[in-house]
Formats: structure tokens, C-alpha cells, sequence
């Protein structure tokens, strides 16, 4: 406080003490004197002080309250920080016999942790990281195989969540290989990883839900269906319990392949209204056509339609265009018509080409959609070794060589030539400019198709 601040307070605090007395007095300056009455508020009264103008007490009261008073002030409301949810989805997960006898250790148990182990920096920057389990859990009392009837170790699937997998696909043409109870099996497998969201299959039609799935107070639906198990007509005792994509008969149980079960526009709307984004996995298309049939964009303009954000789509062992969709009443979404296979140890060489979708979800206060310069498709390599067929690693694409392609088991297993130039030209054709490199996920890049 100056100086001649102080001095008016003492001088006003010594006249209020006069007056809380009930004493009159006379306070006196060389220019003025006055006289102050008890129970008066008389301006008049009021001190002078050399060099200041005449106020009244009350004001300086008033005056000096709200210097010692603090002042307060209304909170500030935070400002939003946007953050981007980063999505990766692998294709299918396809178990052939070379693949089961790769995991086998030396004292007879079995590990399939290394099916993951080149893409674990991936796995770790993502926040949401599916895959496509062709083959069922069926329960390893059954013993193994493989095509055409498979059952697959249950060590896969724990190698799946080991990884940090956190939605598994389980509706494919082979979910029903062993039948209802190597369904039932599955299920029960996967409730002892509740840390994975197990979706396409369920104990009964009753007990269906919409599959969630919640990340940074976001939430995701996640859909799963395939056109259908290996054969025409499909038992209900199946039906209630594998989502199928392809409508069916109600009295002779059999499959239309040309039309969309109602079912899933449905579960889309329903999902809608429950989940900020809406990803749909449909197990679909024609096996080895790099292209999409006039279904499965007849089908993803249908699913976009009812409120799909994201459709990523699996079965035809080889990849299929990216495309952006736009129905008529102004939905829009992001399509894989195809993903080809992850692992596999098939006798083609475009089944060993696989792509990993990698999709980033921007967030604002209000919004979140897809950010298409941070999203696109990095391509795979499955590498394989002959006598005996055993799996080496899964490559990406952009450190793939030509020495390793020379090498891969295919060409004696196959009898057919495999070369490193084939792949890149198959990958520019299909995948185009939705390629993006390691760096750009993992780094500070960022893309533009």
C-alpha cells in the first residue's frame, strides 16, 4: 500500500473508533475543521487530508473493503485435447498342418508365440488389433487337421491374446467343421480370455449381443458373419449359433448367396444407436478373384447404408481393393473388400500376399471419423520352408528380398515360380496408393491416398 494510502487509513480508522464510542470530536487540519455527530453519516464530516480531494468516510471504507477483499473469478473450463485411436486388423489366420507342427516344442507341448512376434511394435502402438481366426478351437482332444475339415490348437489361440489381440474374428465357411459342440468349445475357450472380444459365433440366438468394444471413452461395435459354413443348407441348430451373412430360407434352410440376411442391416442400425463407430467384418467374396464381386459392393453399399463406418472384409486368400463408400442418404464409409491371408501354407503364390489394415479414428470435442492420411494397408508376406513345410516369419513387404523369395518353400511344395517382383506388382495393382510403410505408422509420417 503507498504511503499516502496508509495515512488515509489510519486517519479513517481512527474516526470510525470515534464514532463506534458514541463520543463526538472534532478533527482538525490546517485548512478545515468539523465536527462529527454519533449516528450521523453527514459527508460533510468527513476528514480532509492534505493534497487529496474531500471523501466521504463511507467511500473510503467502501474503498479500502475492496482492496483487502480478494477477488474471485469464475473456473476455466479445460480446453478438449483431440487424440486419434489407432486401429489394426490382420486377415485370415488360416491353420494348415504346417502351421500346427510348426509350434511343436522339443517335450511335445506347443507355442504359436512366434506367429506374432514380427508385428509386435504394431500390436503395441494400436489400441484396437484384430483377427481373423479361419480355423475353430474345437477342442485338442479331437487331435488336428486341416483342410478340409479343420481343428486347430488351442495354443493359437492363447498365442492370439498372449500377442495383445483384443477382438478375434471366429465367423468363417469352417466354423462349423466339428460341427455344433467344436462351436460350443470354441466359445468356452475364449470366456477364459475375457481380455479378447470374441465375435461371429455365440451359445444360442437368445444369448446374442451386439459385441462392444470401449477405447478412450469410445465405444466400437464390432460385427461378424460369414455367407455361410461349407454346405448349402444350414441347420438352425447352426444358424443360432454362427452369424450368417447370406439370407436363408426359413423352411428349407437353405442359403441364398445373393441376398443379404435382414439380420445384419438390422444388427448395423442397432449397433448404430449404441456405439460411436460401427466396424463390420464380413467373411464374403469369391476365393482368389482380386476382385470384389458385385455382391460384396452390392452388400457394403447395403451395410454403409444402414450405418456402417468401417467394413473389413476376409475369405478370398487374397487381397481385394480398398474403397471409399457413399450411400445414398449421405452415409460414407471405409472398406477392405479383402485382406488375404495372415499365415497360411496354401500352394498359391497371391495367397502369400496379405494385408494389415491400419485405420486411424480422429477425436474432436464433438466428432470422431476415420483421418484417411493416417490409414491405409501395409502388405504381408507369409514365408514358408519345404521338406518339411514349416513356417519361417511373416515379412513385410517393403523388407521382403529377393534371396528370401527364392527360398520360400512354395516353389517345390507348389511347383510354381516365386518372385519378389510378382508380389510388389500384385500389391500396386490391388492396394495402389492405400499402401503406406512401417514408418509412417510407427514414425511421425503421415499419408494421403
Amino acid at each position: 500500500m503507498r504511503k499516502g494510502k496508509l495515512k488515509q487509513y489510519l486517519s479513517v480508522l481512527f474516526l470510525f473508533i470515534m464514532l463506534l464510542s458514541g463520543c463526538g470530536q472534532t478533527v482538525s487540519t490546517d485548512t478545515q475543521s468539523a465536527s462529527v455527530v454519533p449516528g450521523r453519516e453527514d459527508v460533510s464530516s468527513a476528514p480532509v487530508i492534505e493534497g487529496e480531494s474531500t471523501t466521504s468516510a463511507i467511500e473510503y471504507q467502501t474503498n479500502i473493503q475492496s482492496e483487502l477483499t480478494p477477488t474471485t473469478s469464475e473456473p476455466e473450463v479445460p480446453v478438449f485435447e483431440e487424440y486419434d485411436i489407432q486401429l489394426m486388423a490382420l486377415g485370415d489366420n488360416l491353420i494348415h498342418m504346417g502351421v500346427v507342427h510348426t509350434g511343436k516344442q522339443p517335450d511335445g507341448t506347443r507355442n504359436y508365440d512366434f506367429l506374432f512376434d514380427s508385428l509386435s511394435d504394431f500390436i503395441e502402438k494400436a489400441d484396437i488389433k484384430i483377427i481373423n481366426q479361419e480355423t475353430p478351437f474345437a477342442g485338442n482332444e479331437l487331435g488336428f487337421s486341416g483342410y478340409p475339415h479343420f481343428n486347430s490348437p488351442t495354443e493359437i489361440g492363447d498365442a492370439i491374446a498372449t500377442a495383445g489381440f483384443n477382438v478375434v474374428l471366429h465367423a468363417s465357411n469352417h466354423s462349423a467343421d466339428q460341427g455344433v459342440e467344436g462351436i460350443e468349445h470354441c466359445i468356452s475357450f475364449w470366456e477364459k480370455h475375457s481380455e479378447v472380444l470374441m465375435t461371429g459365433i455365440h451359445e444360442s440366438s437368445a444369448s446374442q449381443d451386439i459385441p462392444l468394444l470401449t477405447v478412450k471413452d469410445k465405444t466400437f461395435a464390432i460385427l461378424n458373419y460369414t455367407y455361410g459354413p461349407n454346405y448349402s443348407t444350414v441347420p438352425e441348430k447352426i444358424s443360432s449359433r454362427l452369424n450368417i451373412l447370406c439370407d436363408i430360407n426359413p423352411d428349407t434352410r437353405q442359403l441364398d448367396y445373393t441376398t443379404l440376411n435382414p439380420q445384419v442391416l438390422e444388427d448395423i442400425r442397432t449397433a448404430d444407436e449404441l456405439a460411436d463407430i460401427v466396424i463390420v467384418c464380413p467373411h464374403w467374396g469369391t476365393e482368389y478373384t482380386t476382385k470384389p464381386s458385385s455382391y460384396q459392393e452390392k452388400w457394403a453399399m447395403q451395410m454403409t447404408e444402414a450405418g456402417a463406418d468401417l467394413i473389413i472384409g476376409t475369405h478370398p486368400h487374397v487381397v481385394q481393393p480398398i474403397s471409399q463408400i457413399k450411400a445414398e442418404n449421405g452415409n460414407t464409409a471405409l472398406c477392405y473388400y479383402s485382406l488375404g491371408n495372415y499365415v497360411s501354407t496354401q500352394q498359391r503364390a497371391e495367397c502369400m500376399l496379405g494385408g494389415m489394415a491400419w485405420v486411424t479414428f480422429h477425436v474432436t470435442e464433438n466428432d470422431i471419423s476415420i483421418s484417411l492420411e493416417k490409414t491405409g494397408v501395409i502388405p504381408l508376406v507369409c514365408h514358408y520352408t519345404p521338406r518339411p513345410v514349416r513356417i519361417q516369419d511373416i515379412y513385410l513387404l517393403e523388407d521382403y528380398t529377393e534371396e528370401l523369395a527364392s527360398s520360400h518353400g512354395i516353389i517345390t511344395y507348389g511347383n510354381i515360380p516365386f518372385a519378389l517382383s510378382d508380389l510388389t506388382t500384385l500389391s500396386n495393382d490391388v492396394l495402389g496408393d492405400w499402401v503406406i510403410s512401417a514408418k509412417e505408422v510407427l514414425g511421425e509420417s503421415s499419408h494421403t491416398p
